[in-house]
């Protein structure tokens, strides 16, 4: 279960210069921010970071931001990003459904959407980070053939993204896998999360998509 109360843990957020707490009006702004034209690539419930931070690293000449709602577990994120200091690394402390008001149309290149929360009630469905009602939100900042990947353990919540992309006719799959860690083309460079590692090691199998904006 996530943490969601470290004591001072909204206050590091606030002070720290990695991180953006209101970001409300900053759509346009990115490139300022990194002070590049490199391509913004975003992971919306990034947890503890371990995944964007990873790939940060890989990849010094794209810029990345994570997204999460709780202080508590990007607490953990931004004090990795003190001590590695990554200059293509940002964060923001916000709700996803706000992400139209961060970010310009086309100004992101890619979103990774790791291990996302079920809401396994049929009346949240719409909260779901791959429902139809957040693609069309994804289509308001991605560029013009942008991409979502999406990787959970959780059946029902794949079959039903993969459904909700089916239904939106300005989406398309591009790949599907029920079995990433056994795909012996999907797996190579795959930068596994902290729960992608748990559950693979617990023998659940991964399942990914990726979903391109046509």
């Amino acid at each position: 279960m996530r943490l969601r109360n470290v004591p001072g843990a909204r206050e590091v957020m606030i002070e720290n210069e990695f991180v953006f707490t209101e970001p409300e009006n900053m759509a346009g702004t990115w490139k300022e921010v990194f002070g590049n034209n490199n391509p913004v690539r975003i992971e919306i419930g990034m947890g503890k970071g371990r995944f964007i931070t990873t790939l940060a690293q890989m990849n010094p000449d794209i810029n990345y931001i994570g997204i999460e709602k709780y202080s508590s577990v990007l607490l953990r994120a931004v004090e990795k990003q003190d001590e590695l200091r990554l200059s293509n690394l940002r964060f923001i402390r916000m709700d996803a459904e706000n992400i139209g008001d961060v970010f310009a149309k086309g100004e992101v290149d890619r979103i990774y959407l790791n291990f996302s929360d079920p809401w396994p009630k049929d009346r949240h469905a719409k909260r779901r980070l791959t429902s139809r009602q957040f693609l069309e939100r994804y289509t308001d900042i991605l560029k013009d053939d942008g991409y979502v990947e999406f990787k959970t353990d959780n059946r029902g919540l794949f079959d039903f993204s993969v459904e909700e992309v089916k239904e939106s006719p300005k989406w398309e799959l591009t790949i599907v896998t029920y079995d990433l860690h056994n795909d012996t083309d999907l797996v190579e460079g795959n930068v596994m999360t902290e729960y992608e590692e748990k559950f693979s090691s617990q023998g659940n199998p991964i399942c990914k998509l990726i979903a391109r904006l046509k």
